[in-house]
């Protein structure tokens, strides 16, 4: 009977495995052993089907005793089977307070990050995780309650870049029956057994709860979320259509989106949105606004989204950067994708001025250093080029039709005494202007690389 059984779970993998092409007979891969059931069970699965395997393990030094306990299970379990064994510590909570992230979060991305520099180094063909049905069907729960689209109900994909699932067609109980039948101990994390995180929340309370009102709740689940893999399919042709259609324009840094008809699809706006860390919530906000809003932001962590009238842009959130002093004429980098330069020469009877809005020719006699190239401030004026009269800088790039977010991004250059010289790259100010009395010129050459 137990000979059976290995081998009914060993026929299914290998069926998913090939219905998929999740594995190379020839290849090698790395196997994902924390020394908990499902991870064992992929380990000797994969041995007992003739792949060419080595393990890695993960030290997150978490549970004191226990972490120490899990390595060394994992280090004579893969001596027994002759698998050669990979072992790294981590100090999790300090990476997770350095980077302000939480706990799990920091173990995956250490984890992950670890992965792939192995499998690099070992020339391996993928990394391989033992999530299996059970997790999937969390997985569909967690995403669920958290507000996700439709692509969040599909469950966990059976190959994500490198990292693959060979156990998604089996599940836990499938799972144990296999190390039960083989005599194969393992070892148990004592925090899967609390309800403290939503995921064994959803493993201790609900699914029990569920799969006693229907016995084959689990897998009515996952036929589900096949069906919405279907169902997605051409979903995302729509959406695609749709989403080029609401798009105006998207650049590295700006999104601009024709807010009129982004609002009659709630869900392209999560499509297009949520990737910027915005919330289903402040979607749902956004989509009930008003063009009329003009100026009217949300922020996420890293972008705003703001109403510029009958359109909406996304860009990052401006880190202001400190004002950079430019003590003599040279070539200064402001940024790594900007530059700006400085430099006099005489005014000739070969002398043309620039046409470019990047390269600007003022009188140098007018010019006071040190100057300072800054962003632009509230209250700024200037005295534009071709008039007498100052005017607010703010003032004159809303009649320039600029946004809020050209108008938070727009740089100047000032001299010794904090007069605007340069609004950069729209306009100088006219007391620096070229004029027959000018015998010196200063030219300014501002360059933005945009690749």
């Amino acid at each position: 009977m137990s000979c059976t059984l290995n081998n009914t779970l060993l026929y299914y993998i290998r069926q998913y495995v090939a219905y998929h092409r999740l594995l190379d007979s020839e290849g090698k891969y790395i196997v994902a052993l924390s020394g908990g059931a499902d991870s064992v069970c992929l380990l000797l699965a994969m041995k007992e089907m003739g792949y060419h395997i080595e393990a890695a393990h993960c030290n997150f030094h978490l549970r004191g005793e226990e972490s120490e306990r899990d390595e060394s299970f994992c280090e004579r379990l893969c001596q027994q089977e002759g698998v050669p064994f990979h072992c790294i510590h981590f100090d999790t909570l300090e990476y997770a307070s350095l980077h302000h992230v939480s706990i799990e979060m920091a173990a995956r991305e250490l984890r992950y990050s670890y992965f792939e520099h192995l499998r690099v180094d070992l020339d391996a063909d993928g990394v391989c995780v033992a999530h299996h049905k059970d997790d999937s069907v969390e997985t569909f729960f967690i995403n669920l309650l958290r507000g996700t689209g439709i692509h969040g109900l599909m469950g966990i994909s059976p190959k994500n870049g490198h990292i693959i699932r060979p156990l998604l067609c089996v599940g836990r109980k499938e799972i144990e029956q296999y190390l039960q039948d083989k005599k194969q101990t393992y070892v148990t994390d004592s925090t899967n057994l609390r309800d403290d995180v939503v995921r064994n929340k959803i493993r201790l309370n609900l699914l029990p709860v569920l799969s006693h009102i229907n016995p084959s709740a689990r897998d009515s689940i996952l036929r589900t979320s096949s069906r919405l893999k279907e169902a997605v399919k051409l979903f995302d042709v729509g959406l695609a259509s749709i989403t080029k259609d609401c798009l105006i324009s998207q650049e590295e840094d700006l999104l601009t989106i024709d807010f009129s008809k982004s609002r009659q699809y709630e869900y392209v706006l999560y499509h297009l949105l949520s990737p910027k860390g915005f919330s289903p919530s402040q979607i749902e906000n956004i989509a009930k606004a008003e063009g009329s809003h003009t100026g009217k932001e949300w922020e996420s962590a890293t972008h705003v989204a703001l109403i510029d009238r009958e359109r909406l842009l996304v860009y990052p959130r401006v880190h202001h950067r400190r004002p950079m002093v430019i003590p003599e004429e040279g070539n200064y980098v402001f940024t790594k994708k900007e530059s700006i330069s400085f430099m006099s020469g005489e005014k000739d009877h070969n002398f043309r001025i620039s046409k470019s809005p990047e390269t600007v020719c003022l009188d140098a006699a007018r010019v006071a250093f040190p100057l300072i190239i800054r962003f632009v401030e509230p209250g700024d004026r200037f005295v534009p080029f071709g008039m007498n009269g100052s005017k607010l800088v703010s003032d004159y790039m809303t009649d320039r039709k600029k946004s809020v977010y050209d108008k938070q991004r727009q740089l100047v250059v000032t001299d010794s005494k904090g007069e605007i010289l340069w609004l950069v790259g729209e306009r100088i100010a006219n007391p620096y202007r070229i004029t027959d009395e000018t015998k010196k010129v200063l030219t300014i050459v501002y360059t933005c690389n945009q690749t």
